[in-house]
């Protein structure tokens, strides 16, 4: 690896949430490139449209037809020849020899001085380029339409053949992290299936003593485990494969069997709890035997220690690939801002999508925030909008790391850049919408 998470300055310093970002990328490419060789990730497969949500898009999706099929109207009104426009300053006037309804075409042809009365995608009839909506024309009866000259010009309200999508040319590219809309898309060209990149497989497990099954009764000093329940979620909305492993205890023999298990059957694994100063030691000298992997002090809130890096194929393993590992903090908000911020984009990243980030919007606060400059804060929050019809955005209250409701109750974060300082009520501030919002 030609730039190791091990690295001293990495362990000892706090990154900014940017440097964060890149350095991981940048492994992940690592990863990429080493297994082009055994081309693993590369597997693609043939998912019908109703499996295909969410799934990475392997090839360009060519159009095996125009779209439209021919030339249509855009409007219900009436269809002519657009050239008898401007030949006079008067009214147009028009006999109405008949009617094109979608799907059923209008055989004969239409002579200068004739219309045809039109529905919404019926085919142009022969010699005609120009729809006048009916609700524009000055008088009509059952024979004949009128219209002042200046009311359009030719050619208007026509939708061209494959004005949309051109036969044979792409429809969809590849990369794309499939959208209810391009299901449609495909289905509107005939297409029933699409190939797409292999879903990745993705290991989760949750470490400490503390931890306890839904099945479990708590007792003094427990809490139940709801941070394999949070990413099996959020890794849902990616349509990947998961594999459940589990609460692991803070014993050092079960957390390397559980690591090496993991890696056996996983692209990726995530772990949540076990990588803060205090909880790392025997965790660091248990995933440097088994890969380069290391800890990162991030300057953000919450979820300011991560661990992550790669750890190295096991024997016997087929195909001989390495994980890809990120270690999550233990409190259950750090855990989806963690993976928010960091693990999904090297998700997608992985898989082969063009396209791994959320798009930043902007919303006026409705209240002032403090924040101190020095690090990057992601604030859970409610966006709606404010009575002049503006997109206003809200806090959910506590945004304290294990307050787990700021999180069911938001719908966005408020993104407080590393050197920025408080925020009055009425200042806009960057926002990023959860995924399956869009």
């Amino acid at each position: 690896m030609k730039h190791s998470p091990n690295n001293p300055i990495l362990l000892t310093s706090s990154l900014h949430v940017d440097e964060a970002r890149k350095a991981i990328s940048q492994l992940v490419n690592e990863l990429i490139e080493e297994s082009q060789a055994i081309g693993d990730l590369a597997d693609i497969e043939t998912a019908s449209l109703d499996q295909a949500i969410n799934r990475i898009l392997a090839n360009d999706l060519l159009s095996p037809i125009d779209v439209p099929a021919a030339d249509n109207s855009a409007m219900d009104g009436y269809a002519f020849d657009g050239k008898c426009l401007g030949l006079s300053d008067a009214t147009v006037s028009l006999k109405i020899i008949g009617t094109a309804f979608a799907g059923k075409p209008y055989e004969g042809k239409i002579n200068p001085g004739e219309c045809l009365k039109i529905m919404t995608g019926a085919v142009m009839p022969s010699g005609c380029d120009t729809v006048i909506p009916q609700e524009l024309t000055s008088t009509q009866t059952e024979t004949q339409i009128e219209f002042p000259q200046n009311q359009l010009k030719p050619g208007e309200n026509r939708r061209l053949r494959g004005e949309d999508l051109q036969q044979s040319k792409p429809a969809i590219s590849a990369g794309r992290l499939l959208r209810p809309s391009d299901l449609g898309l495909a289905a509107s060209l005939g297409i029933s299936t699409l190939t797409v990149k292999r879903k990745l497989k993705v290991a989760i497990l949750s470490s400490g003593d503390e931890l306890r099954s839904l099945d479990q009764t708590l007792d003094a000093g427990s809490i139940y485990d709801s941070n394999r329940y949070s990413l099996t979620g959020l890794l849902n909305r990616l349509n990947l494969e998961i594999i459940d492993c589990g609460i692991v205890r803070d014993d050092p023999a079960s957390l390397k069997q559980a690591f090496i298990d993991a890696t056996t059957k996983a692209d990726v694994l995530i772990s949540s709890g076990g990588v803060s100063v205090g909880e790392a030691d025997y965790t660091k000298q248990i995933m440097q035997e088994l890969g380069d992997v290391g800890f990162w002090k991030i300057a953000m809130r919450p979820g300011r220690p991560m661990a992550f890096g790669i750890l190295k194929p096991v024997a016997g393993k087929s195909p001989a690939r390495k994980t890809l590992f990120f270690g999550l903090p233990g409190n259950p908000v750090a855990v989806m801002v963690t993976f928010y911020q960091f693990v999904r984009g090297a998700l997608l990243q992985l898989n082969g999508a063009n396209q791994t980030e959320p798009p930043i919007m902007q919303a006026i606060s409705e209240a002032s925030i403090r924040k101190k400059p020095g690090r990057t804060e992601f604030q859970r929050a409610i966006l709606g909008r404010n009575a002049a019809g503006r997109p206003s955005v809200r806090l959910t209250g506590s945004q304290g790391a294990g307050i787990l409701r700021s999180m069911s109750e938001a719908n966005c974060f408020v993104i407080l850049a590393h050197d920025q300082g408080n925020i009055a009520a009425g200042d806009w501030v960057d926002i990023a919408l959860f995924d399956g919002l869009l």
